[in-house]
């Protein structure tokens, strides 16, 4: 786990920062894809990543509430 993030690392540093000081005929940029997803690609996995955090911790506040309920009703009966 540690090469392929280290692999994803440079490959996305080199993209990002390296690539705008080769020139646009250069070889190396038939190797990465166009500029613009080296923002739009991370920006769409915060997105996705931040939905599912808030959904299973709305999903836990949901039962946790549940459950107090079971048990409120349970000692009121």
């Amino acid at each position: 786990m540690l090469l392929a993030a280290a692999v994803v690392f440079v490959y996305y540093t080199i993209w990002a920062l390296l690539l705008p000081v080769f020139d646009a005929s250069s070889s190396i940029h038939a190797f990465f894809p166009a500029r613009e997803w080296a923002v739009r690609l991370p920006a769409f996995i915060l997105v996705v990543g931040l939905s599912v955090i808030g959904a299973f911790i709305g999903n836990t506040i949901i039962k946790e509430n549940r459950k107090k309920a079971e048990k409120a009703r349970l000692r009121t009966a």
